[in-house]
């Protein structure tokens, strides 16, 4: 008996269809994957900022529209931490050498970290660029400071801890936008690690580790954004 032509046709299209949808959702996969691989998200506005550098000048993040920038906070006689993010800005620096990037290094020790000091310091360490600021001012005001830009600093009324600081860096945008890329569960990693790893996943912290996986990523990032 000859097959009805209709149900023919209707047979293939409840075979074809799924497949269709499935492809179309593959794909719309792929594409998400690559949006998150590409674009970076945006935290936030960077807070207004008014500071002295080390060449007794004031700096704005007004006077940083236009250029992508880095934010640490740190202070010039810090044993541990600041010195391996201070050679990793160092690091980065070399790796862009472009007039559009800069780097914003604000101490936590103002009451030493004078002009004249980071002056010194920012000779110590190397800095070429004319757009990495070495910035002190009051204390209460970096704290309030490091509080809008979600970066731990210790409380300055609290002897032990009033040094403490956090080695995370803020990326920011020629837009004065604070911006990061998403991790491999396309989370927003909001900051990124200034230090030294022993593993090169970046899980464990190490003071003369050889790995610092977030210094190459920022890198890449700081590249989009120059772009």
């Amino acid at each position: 008996m000859p097959r009805n032509k209709k149900n023919t046709t209707g047979a293939k299209r409840k075979v074809i269809i799924p497949i269709v949808i499935f492809a179309l959702l593959f794909l719309g996969i792929g594409v998400g994957m690559g949006y998150f691989k590409k674009n970076l998200y945006t935290v936030m506005k960077v807070p207004d900022f008014e500071l002295t550098d080390q060449n007794n000048k004031k700096i704005t993040n007004k006077d940083m529209l236009g250029k992508v920038y880095l934010v640490e906070f740190f202070f010039s006689r810090c044993p541990t931490i600041c010195p391996v993010m201070n050679r990793n800005m160092r690091f980065i620096e070399d790796e862009i050498n472009n007039p559009e990037f800069g780097i914003i290094s604000i101490s936590i020790d103002p009451e030493n970290d004078t002009p004249a000091a980071l002056k010194e310091h920012a000779k110590m360490v190397g800095a070429k660029s004319p757009d990495w600021h070495f910035l002190t001012d009051d204390r209460d005001y970096i704290g309030k400071l490091a509080d809008q830009f979600n970066i731990y600093v210790g409380d300055k009324e609290d002897d032990s801890e009033s040094l403490n600081h956090s080695g995370m860096i803020a990326l920011v945008d020629k837009e004065g936008n604070i911006r990061c890329r998403y991790n491999k569960d396309n989370m927003p990693i909001l900051y990124y690690s200034g230090l030294n790893y022993e593993d090169p996943e970046g899980k464990t912290p190490k003071l003369t580790g050889k790995y610092h996986p977030d210094r190459e990523i920022l890198i890449e990032d700081i590249k989009k954004l120059l772009k």
